[in-house]
């Protein structure tokens, strides 16, 4: 049944090629990125792949957080997770970002609000939980390694949130409700101001579920503010703050049950920016602080002896970026910049009954300070108007670890208008963390930067004035010096001694019918030589969207093949298919109904080992609009 669905979607995005020549020419987009470049480019002219998410796919399906439909839309990326709502940190978490096989729970894929890097201090991975769709403009993600641009923890590639902003004089303010399985509740608000030079953007949202599984239950509310002015035609400037907060409980796996296992996780970004914009140059200066606080109870395997005591961190991330980028001679482009960041990280116990600091075995007293400086240039010259070259390199000094150089070079080939070849090879690095230098007992000072390179061939074409679009992509990743804890002299220790080998093939493709119907599709194969938990050998997804009128139908199904949830002596994998419908209809131009329906086919699968995900789901609301 689950290869039957596929092969019929399949078949409708490939036959219906045959009638898109009937397409307007009003259908012909440029999209630009920011990306791949920090400022604004024609995707055609980068030599790396970036893929865009709108604001519009990000809403369809009335999804609270941008994750679950970023996954659907990209090849290559896949996202984990335990329950209906609520990724959870430490035992029994979820929303760990792996791409190409390269994972950004262990630090090696970057997620970046506005470009500001977003990851816990002490650890080095992102918070799933924070990234709402309430802040969100549209979603980038540049697939392969951006740690020329961006520095460390980019290795794997950068999934980067273009925050909103209100583009015309006037008010509009959304509200969105809903409620469904397992008593799941979202709710948020957002009210966008522009007044001549003056704009602003406030937001707030709340959710909460018990989720599928008893001592699951998941809550968390947060909030958004950006304030921008434009100085004048060229100049313009915007503070912003996101916070969110969050109570999480984690069960444990259904094999070791867990009791008492709470987390209470607040984290937050403050940013401000000057931006300049001239007709030959551009570029923007920017500080920013990511913060978090967190409190976890690891909970215990009988309840009638819990812990006694919480695991406690604080970790801040603060920076200042700043870059301009000028046109030389016709068809150039020159970017230089500098980047300083100071990560702060303590972890340490208190004792539940009086409060005191416990027992601490980390190095540094549980706290430590590092700093990062750096300074990159990056060359983009269009040759004969069919080429162009591409190349920079970054030179990255950390405190502990040292400096490090990475370059980065491509070539656009424009065999045709409508049609792109793209090679590319890129260095990624990341530095340990603070956890695997100094924390717990495996911990090593002596760690030096993972390391590896990417080499990529993709070919993208537009048929029928932009209604087909279609890309492929091939590459090749090698990487040493991957952290691993192995025995040493009887005893776990953090080592340099792991390696990368991965390769594979990337497809997706887009077809607007007509007006109504428009239809997509992606696929990626991934083989690696060594392999990880959470990067399947296969991920195939297939969507059809109608609007007609008052109503709008989003359906999906997405198979995933080869998922390791375990990997050595025990080596453990899964397949499963899901198929996700959503449908809105508009009662006015005020007001409409929408209900959304997950893994419709009631699968039983696991992504977390031990974790098995829910049946199928509902969830209905209402959005106003004013």
């Amino acid at each position: 049944m689950r290869n039957r669905l596929l092969s019929v979607v399949a078949s409708i995005v490939l036959c219906s090629s045959i009638y898109a020549d009937s397409i307007a020419d009003s259908l012909m987009i440029e999209e630009v990125v920011v990306t791949g470049t920090r400022t604004t480019t024609d995707v055609r002219y980068l030599p790396m792949t970036v893929s865009v998410i709108g604001r519009d796919a990000l809403t369809a399906r009335h999804q609270s957080n941008v994750l679950p439909t970023v996954m659907q839309q990209v090849p290559g990326l896949f996202v984990t997770s335990r329950s209906m709502l609520g990724y959870g940190v430490s035992t029994g978490s979820a929303g760990g970002i792996n791409l190409r096989g390269i994972s950004g729970g262990a630090g090696q894929l970057m997620v970046l609000i506005d470009g500001h890097p977003q990851y816990n201090g002490v650890y080095g991975h992102p918070i799933a939980d924070s990234y709402q769709t309430l802040m969100a403009e549209r979603v980038e993600v540049l697939r392969g390694p951006a740690s020329m641009l961006y520095g460390s923890n980019a290795m794997g590639g950068v999934l980067n949130i273009v925050t909103r902003a209100m583009p015309e004089d006037g008010m509009r303010t959304i509200v969105n409700l809903g409620a469904g399985s397992y008593g799941t509740v979202q709710a948020d608000i957002a009210n966008r101001w522009r007044c001549g030079r003056w704009g602003s953007t406030v937001a707030a949202q709340y959710g909460r579920t018990d989720n599928h599984r008893p001592r699951m239950g998941f809550e968390q509310y947060g909030g958004y503010m950006k304030l921008g002015y434009d100085i004048s035609d060229h100049w313009k400037t915007y503070v912003d703050a996101d916070i969110t907060h969050f109570n999480a409980s984690c069960p444990g796996s259904t094999s070791a049950p867990l009791y008492g296992s709470d987390q209470w996780i607040t984290r937050g970004v403050v940013s401000a920016a000057v931006e300049n914009r001239y007709d030959h140059n551009c570029g923007a200066v920017s500080v920013y602080s990511n913060f978090g606080r967190h409190k976890i109870d690891d909970g215990s395997a009988d309840p009638a002896t819990p812990t006694k005591r919480y695991f406690r961190s604080k970790d801040a991330l603060t920076g200042i970026s700043a870059y301009q980028s000028a046109s030389l001679i016709e068809g150039n482009r020159v970017t230089v910049g500098v980047d300083y960041m100071n990560i702060y990280g303590r972890a340490y116990y208190t004792s539940k009954e009086t409060g005191d600091v416990t027992d601490t075995p980390n190095k540094q007293s549980g706290r430590s300070y590092r700093n990062e400086v750096a300074g990159y240039v990056d060359v983009r010259q269009d040759l004969a108007e069919i080429v162009t070259v591409d190349a920079g390199v970054r030179v990255d000094h950390h405190s502990v670890t040292g400096t490090e150089w990475i370059p980065q070079a491509g070539v656009v080939v424009r065999l045709m208008s409508t049609g792109e070849l793209k090679t590319m090879v890129s260095k990624g690095f990341r530095n340990p963390t603070m956890r695997e230098m100094y924390l717990y007992p495996p911990s090593n000072e002596e760690l030096k930067p993972e390391r590896l390179w990417n080499y990529e061939l993709s070919w993208h074409h537009r048929i029928a004035h932009g209604a087909l679009t279609y890309g492929a992509n091939l590459y090749y990743i090698k990487g040493d010096n991957m952290i691993q804890t192995m025995q040493v002299d009887g005893k776990p220790k953090n080592v340099n001694t792991g390696e990368i080998e991965n390769y594979g093939l990337e497809m997706e493709a887009r077809y607007a019918i007509d007006s109504h119907w428009s239809l997509s599709t992606n696929h990626s194969l991934l083989h690696m030589e060594h392999p990880v938990v959470a990067a399947p050998k296969y991920k195939g997804y297939a969507g059809a969207d109608y609007r007609c009128h008052k109503w709008t139908v989003n359906a999906g199904i997405q198979y995933i093949g080869g998922l390791y949830t375990a990997v050595g002596k025990d080596e453990q994998k899964e397949n499963f298919c899901l198929l996700n419908l959503s449908a809105t209809y508009a009662m006015n131009k005020n007001l409409s109904l929408w209900i959304r329906g997950d893994n419709l086919l009631a699968q039983k699968y696991e992504i977390n080992l031990g974790y098995p995900m829910p049946r199928a789901t509902v969830m209905g609301g209402v959005n106003i609009e004013f």
